[in-house]
């Protein structure tokens, strides 16, 4: 099963320097049958990419809880055995968690297929967003749309060996 999950650059680095994502239990993204409930598709490509939507969504998260942090999202999408995945349990649609999943264990990142990063042209959307994001969860339309305006912009794709250049 492909997972996607969210972090931020300096989580990044830590990950690297430690050689695995962790510690565990992992918070991470994935088609769950909630998120193909919602989503209404059977392309597995397009619940990929919703699933990893869901995880930018975390990332901008983080980067919220996160002032320091560099205002570019990050997604490190890993294959994981089935069996390692645990569904959170639904909380309805409009729910952020829609897709999440836990891994129970740290995850090498050697196994990781890819990084997903927004580039430099993101960081101004990706600062509003993550500063609007409390007020559009209180239900702040004009929040809401600034937040919207970060999923404009999609991520570029690294393989892990370019994680050194990233961070």
């Amino acid at each position: 099963m492909r997972v996607y999950v969210p972090l931020t650059l300096p989580s990044l680095a830590k990950a690297h320097e430690a050689g695995h994502l962790g510690p565990a239990p992992l918070t991470a993204y994935a088609v769950t049958p909630a998120l193909r409930e919602w989503y209404v598709s059977e392309d597995m490509e397009e619940l990929e990419y919703a699933a990893l939507g869901r995880a930018c969504l975390a990332s901008l998260r983080q980067l919220a809880a996160d002032p320091a942090a560099p205002r570019r999202r990050v997604v490190v999408a890993v294959d994981v055995a089935d069996a390692a995945v645990t569904a959170v349990a639904d909380r309805g649609p409009e729910q952020p968690a829609l897709g999440e999943v836990r891994l129970a264990q740290t995850i090498p990142l050697r196994k990781a297929a890819a990084v997903h990063v927004d580039a430099f042209d993101a960081e101004q959307d990706v600062a509003a967003a993550a500063a609007a994001l409390d007020a559009a969860d209180k239900g702040d339309e004009d929040a809401q749309f600034t937040v919207d305006g970060a999923e404009d912009h999609d991520l570029m794709w690294f393989g892990v060996q370019e994680i050194p250049n990233l961070v």
